[in-house]
This record gives C-alpha cells, structure tokens and sequence, in this order.
C-alpha cells in the first residue's frame, strides 16, 4: 500500500507542474498578443471607416503616436465602407478623444498596414464602442505607385516618339539631314576654332596678337582708372554722383520746377493764366479766326491788300511807276536847275 501511494502522489505532481506550465504559457501568450493587457477587461473597442484599408487584417497593430496600444480584432465590409473593429488599452483612453483622427499606416516602408491613431489632449475621451473619425493616409506606396506609373508610361510614350523620329530630338536621332547638318555645324565650329588659334580675324587676333592684348588691357585699365576718379568724385560725371551741393542744386531746381508747375496748374501768372483762364483762350481763339479769316482773303485777292497780292497788272503798274520816280530821282539830282526854276519879280 504505502507503494502504491507513493506512486499516485508523484504523478499528481507532474500533473499539476504540467497544468501549471500550460497556465503560465497561456497567459504569456495572452499578454504578449493583449499588448498590456491580461485580461480582455483591461481594453475597450472602438470602431472607424475606411474607403480602402489597403489589405488591414484582424490582428494588425494599433499605434497611438507610434506607440502600440492594441490590435484590430475585426475588418468587415460595410456597404461601400470598410468598417474596423479595434481594441485599445484603457490606459491610453485619456489619449483618445473625439478630436483624433485614424489613418492606415505600415510597420515599415513595404511592411503590412496597421491602425495609426493621433493622440489629442483636448476633446472628450471616446467611449467603448464608439466610433473614432478616419482621414487618409499620405505617402502610402499606393499613393506613390500611380504617379510612378504615369511617369513610366509618359517616359515610354517619349521613347517611342523619339524612335518614330518625332520632335526634335527624334529627328536628331533618325533624320540622316539633321545629322548631316549637325555634323556640317560641328564643322563649322571647329573651323572657327582652328581659325582663332591660328590668330584670324578679331577673336584670333585678341586670342594670338600680343599688341591686341595690351591695347584691350590699356583699355581696361582706362576704365578701371575712369571707374576709380568717378567713385572719388573727380570730373563733371563724378562730382554728379558724388557731390552733395550739387546733389542739392538739382533737388532745389527740381522743387522750383514743381511750384512753377503747380502755379500753372492754379492759373498763377501770365503763363497759369494762358493755362487755365477760358476767357483768354476765347480771345487768343477769336484772333486765330480772324487771322485765318484775314489770310484766307488775302489768298482770295480780296481788299487793296488782296489784290496788290494777287493782282500782277497793279503789281506791274505799282512796280513802274516806283522806276519811273527812281529815274525821276536821278534826273533831278543830274540837273537840279532843269526842274527846280524860280523867278523873282520886283515891282
């Protein structure tokens, strides 16, 4: 008997260090998949939308601020919407409110999609079983995959033009009379530079003659010089710049110019009067009609005036008798006596 005993207390402890193992095994894999949590009283759910979680699985991890607080425990199509069940752990409740927002995020560049949520201190907390407000995830490799798509396709559609021989770099490459003229431009080009080093024409000349050089470096140092005298206010442009008083002379004319103009704008003076004043103007008016009226009849031979311009036998006439006073004139200078005869009488 006391054998037998023995035997059935030794296998009771293997059963029982056996039962103890599997219990502490369970737990180790309840905390370590709770994320903090032993118990499922120690987490609260919430729930949010997506119009495309991009592959998001149950079991996927919840982040707050990069930070894992949970796990998704559901992902479910829900009308046209996807709907996510998650869990997070109480202890990060405060950190949650109706101001957060969740957005799909990945454990790393290609890695699979999580849950990220962004903490915010002011709100209320979200409730268990409330619904957390989603956004758009930015810089997703969904969202880069098109735009790179399209840029491959349009490099594609450019290649293919190029190789059709359209545009310009197309006919660069498959039109043999581009080419040629190209190759007659490259020519070209090198000629020019065969000719320069070989000191024709100006360029050649600056690039080979030395005398060319020295006069050009003269030159350069007469400006230079010129450049120096006009910064030190020497000469007529230098003292321009630099000489205050004379700086001041111009403002002083440019500030009488500016009180002439405003007098004249005010009808001050002859000129402001000339300007501004309506019934001057009338008058100055009146007497270019009447000198247009005046020159008008004179062209028309109208008046003596009109007719001494236009009239060539009065001109004729007018014109001979002044010869005939001039010859009268001559004579009587030759012999006064002729023409000049007085007679005294006595009684």
């Amino acid at each position: 008997m006391p054998r037998t005993r023995s035997l059935h207390w030794s296998e009771l402890k293997i059963g029982i260090v056996a039962v103890v193992a599997i219990i502490l095994a369970v737990l180790l894999i309840i905390a370590v998949g709770g994320q903090g949590g032993l118990f499922s009283w120690d987490r609260y759910e919430l729930r949010t939308k997506f119009t495309n979680v991009m592959g998001l699985k149950s079991g996927a991890v919840v982040r707050v601020a990069g930070v894992e607080v949970g796990k998704v425990t559901d992902v479910r199509l829900d009308g046209a919407e996807v709907l996510v069940v998650f869990e997070v752990n109480e202890e990060h409740q405060s950190r949650i409110t109706d101001q957060s927002r969740a957005s799909i995020g990945s454990l790393s560049l290609l890695g699979e999609p999580i849950i990220d949520v962004s903490p915010s201190s002011a709100g209320r907390p979200l409730q268990n079983g409330e619904f957390i407000a989603s956004k758009s995830s930015g810089g997703s490799i969904m969202d880069l995959a098109e735009p790179v798509q399209a840029g491959v396709a349009e490099a594609t559609a450019l290649l293919q033009d190029i190789r059709a021989g359209k545009g310009t770099v197309g006919k660069l490459f498959t039109d043999e009379a581009v080419y040629r003229e190209f190759q007659a431009l490259l020519d070209s080009a090198e000629g020019v530079i065969a000719g320069v080093n070989r000191g024709q024409g100006t360029l050649g000349k600056l690039a080979k003659d030395d005398a060319a050089y020295r006069r050009l470096e003269a030159s350069l140092a007469d400006l230079n010089e010129m450049t120096r005298r006009i910064r030190a206010g020497e000469g007529s442009l230098g003292k321009l710049l630099n000489d205050d008083a004379l700086a001041r002379s111009f403002t002083s004319t440019a500030k009488s110019f500016d009180e002439i103009s405003a007098k004249l704008n005010k009808g001050e003076g002859t000129a402001g009067k000339l300007l501004n004043d309506k019934q001057l103007y009338d008058r100055f008016n009146s007497i270019t009609d009447r000198l247009d009226k005046l020159i008008s009849s004179l062209e028309k031979g109208e008046g003596t005036a009109g007719r001494l311009l236009q009239d060539k036998a009065l001109y004729e006439n007018i014109n001979g008798a002044v010869a005939e006073f001039k010859t009268l004139i001559a004579d009587i200078r030759k012999d006064p006596k002729k023409f000049l005869n007085v007679r005294v009488s006595i009684w």
